[in-house]
Parts: C-alpha cells; sequence; structure tokens
C-alpha cells in the first residue's frame, strides 16, 4: 500500500493536472477551429 504522504503528493499532482486540462483543452479546441476556418 501506498503510504500517506504518496497519496498526498499524488493528490497534488493529480489536481494540477486537472487544473492544466481545464485551460489547455479549451485553448487547443480554439486554436484548431482557427486552422480550420483558415484552411476551408
Amino acid at each position: 500500500m501506498m503510504s500517506a504522504n504518496d497519496m498526498d503528493a499524488a493528490v497534488k499532482t493529480y489536481d494540477a493536472f486537472v487544473g492544466v486540462l481545464k485551460w489547455a483543452v479549451p485553448t487547443i479546441a480554439v486554436l484548431v477551429f482557427v486552422v480550420v476556418l483558415l484552411v476551408a
């Protein structure tokens, strides 16, 4: 089993990852939309 310290580190890493995804996914979607408009 993981120790409590390892679990705390894992939760912090996961929270940081989700925080980045909240900004990255919409940004990538907008960029893809712009590129599609330019190509079409």
